[in-house]
C-alpha cells in the first residue's frame, strides 16, 4: 500500500511510540488520525505531523471502552470518507509480581485491579479498535492494514503477568486476524519491540540503563525511528500479514 493520501489511525498517537510511527508516516504523505487521552499532547502531535508534511486530526478516547471506540471510528471514517490503516499502539503498564513473600509471610500479591487496567487497554482496547476500524474499512470499501504493537515480554517476563499475556493475546489475535480479514483486503500484522529509547527508559539511571543495554546483543537499545520504519515497511509490502516482526536487537526472552 502506498501511505500517500491514505487514512491511517493510531492509537496511543500523542506521544512515544505512537508519535513516532505517526510522523514517519505523515512524512511519507498520509492522513493521520491520532488517538489518546491527553488534549495537549494530541494537538502537539497533530503540529509535529504536519511538520512532516501530513495532514492530521485527533480524537480523544479511551480505546478500553466499547461505546467510546464505536463513536470514534464511526467519526474517522465519516470526518475522512473510509479508513486505510490502524496501529494499535496504546499501553498501559502496572508491573509487579504475583505473589512476593518475606520469610514465609505473604507481603504483596498483583491485585485484581492491575491485572485488570492492563488487560483492559492492551488487550480488549486493541480488540474493540481493530473490530471497529475493520467494519469501517469495509463498510467505505477501503483496502487496509492493520498493525498490532506486541512486545518481547509477550513469551513471559518476570513481573508482568498482566503485561505478557494481555501481548501475548495480541500476538494471537494478529494470526487470527489476518486469516480473517484477507478477504476484505484487510492485512494484519504485529510487531513485537524489544527494549527501546523512550521518555519513561531515557529518565531511568544510567547503570540501569547500562544493563538493559548488555543483555542485548547489538549492546545498544533499539531507537523509535527503527519501530516507525518497521511500521511503514509494513504499510508498503503487500505480502505481509499473519506475522509478527520482532525488533529486539537479537533479544529472547
Amino acid at each position: 500500500m502506498d501511505v500517500k493520501n491514505k487514512v491511517i489511525a493510531v492509537t496511543g498517537g500523542g506521544r512515544g511510540l505512537g508519535l513516532a510511527m505517526a510522523k514517519t508516516l505523515a512524512a511519507k504523505g498520509a492522513r493521520l488520525a491520532l488517538i489518546d487521552l491527553d488534549r495537549g499532547r494530541l494537538e502537539e502531535a497533530v503540529w509535529e505531523c504536519e511538520q512532516m508534511g501530513g495532514e492530521a486530526r485527533y480524537y480523544i478516547a479511551n480505546v478500553a471502552d466499547e461505546a467510546e471506540v464505536e463513536q470514534l471510528f464511526a467519526r474517522i471514517g465519516e470526518d475522512s470518507g473510509g479508513l486505510n490503516g490502524l496501529i494499535n499502539n496504546a499501553g498501559v503498564l502496572r508491573d509487579g509480581l504475583l505473589v512476593k513473600a518475606k520469610d514465609g509471610e505473604i507481603t504483596s500479591k498483583m491485585s485484581l485491579a492491575e491485572w485488570q487496567m492492563v488487560i483492559d487497554v492492551n488487550l480488549t482496547g486493541v480488540f474493540l479498535c481493530a473490530r471497529e476500524a475493520s467494519a469501517t474499512m469495509i463498510k467505505h470499501g477501503c483496502e487496509g492494514v492493520i498493525i498490532n504493537i506486541s512486545s518481547i515480554s509477550r513469551a513471559g517476563n518476570m513481573g508482568q503477568s498482566n503485561y505478557s499475556a494481555a501481548k501475548a493475546g495480541v500476538a494471537a489475535l494478529t494470526v487470527t486476524w489476518a486469516r480473517e480479514l484477507a478477504r476484505y483486503n484487510i492485512r494484519c500484522m504485529g510487531i513485537a519491540p524489544g527494549f527501546i529509547s523512550t521518555d519513561m527508559v531515557a529518565s531511568m539511571k544510567p547503570e540501569m540503563l547500562e544493563k538493559m543495554a548488555a543483555q542485548i546483543p547489538l549492546r545498544r537499545l533499539g531507537e523509535q525511528s527503527e519501530i516507525a520504519g518497521t511500521a511503514a515497511f509494513i504499510f508498503e509490502n503487500d505480502f505481509l500479514t499473519g506475522r509478527v516482526l520482532e525488533v529486539d536487537g537479537g533479544s529472547r526472552m
